[in-house]
C-alpha cells in the first residue's frame, strides 16, 4: 500500500470522520433542550433548511481553487518550481476573500427565496436562520485555500487537524449557548437555534487560526524549499488568475454535485408532496427531516471516509500524471479501489442493520426514520463511489469528463425527481439519486478502466470477505436481534456499543482468515500492526 496514500487518508479520515461524529452526536444534548418532539422537528427543520444553500454557496464560493492549488502545487513541486507555487497560492488567497465577501451577500439577499421554497413552518424564522450563516461563508472560502495549500505538500495532517477543531469549536458553542439561552435566560428555543446555526463561524475561525500556527511553524520547511527552488516562471497575473478560475470550474461542479441533489429534494419535496399528493404540510415537514435532513448527518460519515482517500490521492497522481508515471497511476489507481471498497462496505453494512439503534440514539424511536435511514445509507454506496470516480477524473486530467458524467447524473435526478416523488412519497426522492449517482459511477470507472486497464479481478477477495459478514450478520439480524428492541438512547447506546465492537472484530477476523488484509496492508491486521502505523 503506497504510505503516502494510506497516511494522508489516515489524517483526513481522522480528522473527518471525527468531526462527523461530534456533529451528530451533539445533537442528543441539543436536542434534549430544544424540549418537546414537536419543537425538535421544528428546529432541525429550520436549521436544516440554513445549510444545504450554505453548503452550495461555500462551494461556488470557493470556486474548487482548494483543489486546483492542491494539484497545482503537487505539480510544481514535482519540478522544483516551489516560487511559482507559492505565488500561484497567494493569488488565489486573494481570489478567496473576494469570493467569501460576494457569497456572504448573495447568501443574505437570496435568504428570503430560498426560505419560501424550503419544507418550514416559519419563513421569518428560516430567513434568520440562513443569513446567521453569512459570517461563516465570507471566511470559510480564504480558509479552504490555505487547507489546499497544505495538501498539496501532501501533508494532510493540518487538514485533518483543522477540521477537528473546527467541528469541536462549533460543537462546543452550540451546547453552550443552547443550555444558557434556554435553561439559564429561559428564551425561546429558536433563539437558541439561531446562535447554533451562528456556530459555524465560531468553528471555522477556531480553525483559521490552527492553521495559521501550524503553517507558521513549518516555516524553515518551506524557507528551505524555496532557497532550492527554480526561478519564477509565472508571472502573467491576468492570465494565471484566468487560468485557475478555468481549472477550478470543474472542481466547483464536482465538489457540489451531492448539495445539489440535496436542493433539488429542498426545493420540490414540499411542492410535490403538497400540491400533487395533497398531503398535510406540517407532516411533509416531518417526513423530510427523517428521510432526508437527519439521514444525511449520519451518512455524511461515510461520504467522508470516501472524501478523505479521493482527496488523498488527488496530489498523489497529479504528480504521477506531471512526471508519466503510468504504470504508478494503475498501481495508485487499484489500492484507492482496495482501500475505499475495504474500509467502506462494512460500515455500511453494520450501520444498515443497526439503523433502528442509531436513529434512536440520536433523533428518538420512529420506526419511519428508520425506514428512510436504511434506504440512505444503501443510498451512500453510490454516492460515496461517485465521489471518488469523479475526484479521481480530476486528478488525472480529465476534468471534462467529470463534469459530463456529473451533468448527466442531475440531469437524471431532475428528470426523475417529480415521477418518483408522486409515485413514491418521500422514498422516491431517495430513489431518484440512487439512479442519478449510479449514473455518474459507472461512467466514471468505465472511463477510468478504458483509459488505464486497471485489473477489477483483485477488488473480489474484499467483496468476498463482506459477503461473509452479510451473511452472518443476516443470521444475527433475524434471529438474536429479534429479541432486543431497546426504545430508549441509553438502552440502545449499550445494545450499539457491544454490536458494534463485535461486528467490527467479526469483520477483521474474516479479513485476517481470507488473506484480504495481507493482501492489502502486507500483513494482517492486529493491535501491534495498528499501533505501528
Amino acid at each position: 500500500m503506497n504510505k503516502k496514500m494510506l497516511s494522508g487518508s489516515f489524517w483526513l479520515s481522522f480528522g473527518s470522520i471525527i468531526s462527523r461524529v461530534l456533529g451528530i452526536v451533539y445533537l442528543i444534548p441539543w436536542l434534549i433542550m430544544i424540549g418537546s418532539y414537536s419543537n425538535q422537528l421544528n428546529a432541525q427543520a429550520v436549521f436544516n433548511a440554513s445549510y444545504t444553500p450554505y453548503a452550495l454557496l461555500i462551494a461556488v464560493g470557493t470556486a474548487g481553487l482548494p483543489s486546483v492549488i492542491a494539484r497545482q502545487v503537487a505539480s510544481l513541486n514535482s519540478r522544483n518550481r516551489y516560487l511559482d507555487g507559492v505565488y500561484v497560492t497567494k493569488l488565489a488567497f486573494i481570489i478567496m476573500v473576494l469570493a467569501g465577501l460576494i457569497c456572504g451577500i448573495a447568501l443574505y439577499i437570496l435568504a428570503p427565496v430560498i426560505a419560501r421554497n424550503s419544507p418550514v413552518q416559519s419563513v421569518h424564522q428560516a430567513v434568520i436562520s440562513i443569513r446567521m450563516l453569512v459570517p461563516a461563508i465570507i471566511i470559510l472560502p480564504s480558509m479552504s485555500m490555505i487547507r489546499g495549500w497544505f495538501q498539496g505538500h501532501s501533508d494532510m495532517k493540518p487538514y485533518g487537524i483543522s477540521q477537528l477543531w473546527e467541528q469541536l469549536s462549533r460543537v462546543l458553542f452550540i451546547i453552550i449557548s443552547t443550555f444558557v439561552i434556554i435553561k439559564v435566560l429561559h428564551y425561546h428555543y429558536i433563539i437558541a437555534v439561531y446562535f447554533s446555526v451562528f456556530g459555524a463561524f465560531v468553528g471555522s475561525l477556531i480553525s483559521y487560526l490552527y492553521l495559521f500556527f501550524y503553517g507558521h511553524h513549518q516555516r524553515g520547511e518551506y524557507q528551505r524549499q524555496l532557497a532550492k527552488s527554480e526561478p519564477r516562471q509565472l508571472n502573467n497575473f491576468t492570465s494565471t488568475i484566468l487560468g485557475l478560475w478555468y481549472a477550478s470550474i470543474p472542481f466547483v461542479l464536482v465538489g457540489s454535485c451531492i448539495t445539489i441533489s440535496q436542493l433539488i429534494d429542498q426545493v420540490f419535496f414540499k411542492q410535490v408532496l403538497v400540491n400533487a399528493n395533497h398531503l398535510a404540510a406540517d407532516y411533509v415537514n416531518y417526513l423530510y427531516t427523517v428521510s432526508s435532513a437527519n439521514p444525511s448527518k449520519i451518512t455524511t460519515i461515510i461520504i467522508s471516509l470516501v472524501t478523505s482517500v479521493s482527496e488523498t490521492s488527488l496530489p498523489l497522481f497529479s504528480e504521477l500524471h506531471a512526471k508519466k508515471q503510468w504504470t504508478q497511476i494503475n498501481k495508485l489507481l487499484l489500492e484507492n479501489y482496495k482501500l475505499l471498497l475495504f474500509f467502506m462496505l462494512p460500515i455500511v453494512i453494520i450501520a444498515g442493520f443497526a439503523s433502528g439503534p442509531i436513529y434512536t440514539i440520536l433523533f428518538t424511536h420512529d420506526s419511519v426514520g428508520t425506514y428512510y435511514l436504511v434506504q440512505n445509507i444503501i443510498q451512500s454506496i453510490f454516492l460515496g463511489l461517485a465521489i471518488n470516480v469523479l475526484t479521481l477524473l480530476q486528478s488525472l486530467h480529465a476534468s471534462k469528463k467529470a463534469v459530463i458524467y456529473m451533468t448527466a447524473g442531475i440531469m437524471v435526478k431532475l428528470i426523475l425527481q417529480l415521477p418518483m416523488l408522486k409515485l413514491f412519497g418521500a422514498s422516491g426522492a431517495i430513489i431518484a439519486t440512487d439512479f442519478a449517482f449510479l449514473i455518474i459511477l459507472l461512467l466514471g470507472y468505465i472511463k477510468i478502466n478504458t483509459l488505464y486497464g486497471v485489473k477489477l479481478g483483485s477488488l473480489v477477495p474484499i467483496l468476498y470477505t463482506n459477503s461473509f459478514l452479510i451473511i452472518i450478520m443476516s443470521i444475527f439480524f433475524f434471529t438474536i436481534q429479534q429479541w432486543f428492541q431497546p426504545v430508549t438512547r441509553f438502552g440502545s447506546f449499550l445494545y450499539l456499543a457491544i454490536y458494534g465492537l463485535f461486528f467490527l472484530l467479526t469483520y477483521v477476523l474474516i479479513a485476517n482468515r481470507t488473506g484480504t488484509a495481507k493482501a492489502l496492508f502486507g500483513e494482517p491486521i492486529s493491535y501491534r500492526s495498528i499501533n505501528q502505523r
